[in-house]
């Protein structure tokens, strides 16, 4: 009964919090670069350019994640970030003309672990392989996904985009008033006194702060270091301005060192250019399912447009109910919904 009970009070919290996203930002989508209908295998089409050369273009969207995520009812099913990625690495680094990759990073990041996997998993490309890596930054790239851009050479920002939130948060909420006014008692057995910290069904005790903080300060001195090492240009003078979750926009991003450039779209496929060596390459997308992306920013299949309005809705719950649900330390900024 007491898992019962927290696992519906939890989807409580979830319904009632994207409701209230979804009041006050209406239409929500989430779409993923590779989606679930005609065939598992990885397809690659031209979108631009031309030449024996290739620039990947990887993009990298919504909650960063290592869990795969279903959508109308179940219809529709995404794989996680961890895996989309790490697919598309393991077909490029079979291909000896991948010139250059580019990551389009649009997201306000997610899952701590899923979040250093990808990171790690693209510097793994990296080394193996030499072939550069050039973040682009879309409207947000901000906590986990500035941290994947971490794995860059080179970051780009657009002019427009919101980045920074380094940081952590390990979101907790407690329901034990609720249940003793209600008169619901909780009766969890535990092999010590800490089993069940930061459980809903109880208030703290008065250590477990101290010892969840603890945590949280691992989890964020392993983000400021990753955002050191990678930044050789890092204002530090203002470390403690850069690394207290504050939000920047591209400007001050690239006057504090968090980004090296400011541009669009061309200005990143011509430093992609640059950094591999080529005049000329093709720009190269891969998808799966039956309908290959036309453009750089287009949906990559057919089955992650489809639903609609419903695939909006129940994807927005899906992140919602993850991240306030999950008790997983997170990389991410609550101020958008993706």
């Amino acid at each position: 009964m007491n898992i019962s009970f927290r696992r519906w009070a939890r989807a409580g919290m979830a319904v009632l919090a994207a409701t209230a996203i979804a009041s006050l930002s209406g239409c929500i989508t989430i779409n993923g670069p590779f989606g679930s209908s005609g065939g598992n295998e990885l397809q690659e089409t031209t979108i631009s350019g031309s030449g024996s050369a290739k620039i990947l273009w990887l993009p990298i969207s919504g909650f960063i994640s290592s869990t795969p995520s279903s959508h109308s009812f179940g219809l529709v099913q995404r794989q996680s970030t961890l895996t989309e990625v790490d697919r598309a690495l393991d077909k490029a680094s079979k291909d000896k003309h991948i010139a250059a990759v580019v990551l389009r990073i649009d997201s306000p990041g997610g899952t701590v672990a899923a979040s250093d996997e990808i990171y790690a998993r693209i510097r793994r490309y990296h080394q193996a392989t030499g072939v550069p890596v050039i973040a682009s930054l879309g409207g947000v790239a901000a906590s986990g996904g500035y941290y994947v851009a971490m794995s860059a050479q080179q970051v780009i920002a657009e002019p427009t985009t919101i980045t920074g939130s380094i940081g952590v948060i390990l979101i907790d909420v407690n329901a034990a008033g609720l249940m003793n006014k209600i008169g619901l008692a909780n009766e969890t057995v535990t092999s010590g006194p800490h089993k069940d910290i930061m459980s809903p069904l109880r208030p703290p005790k008065a250590d477990e702060h101290a010892i969840v903080q603890r945590v949280v300060n691992s989890l964020f001195a392993r983000f400021v270091s990753v955002v050191e090492s990678n930044r050789p240009l890092l204002d530090r003078s203002q470390i403690g301005k850069i690394t207290d979750g504050r939000i920047f926009s591209a400007a001050d991003a690239l006057h504090l060192g968090l980004i090296d450039a400011i541009g669009h779209q061309p200005d990143v496929l011509a430093a992609a250019r640059r950094a591999a060596g080529v005049s000329q390459a093709g720009v190269v997308r891969y998808y799966q399912g039956r309908s290959a992306p036309t453009t750089l920013s287009a949906a990559a299949a057919a089955s992650t447009a489809a639903s609609g309005a419903d695939m909006s809705w129940l994807g927005a719950l899906g992140q919602v109910s993850s991240s306030l649900g999950g008790d997983q330390p997170l990389y991410f900024w609550r101020g958008t919904a993706h």
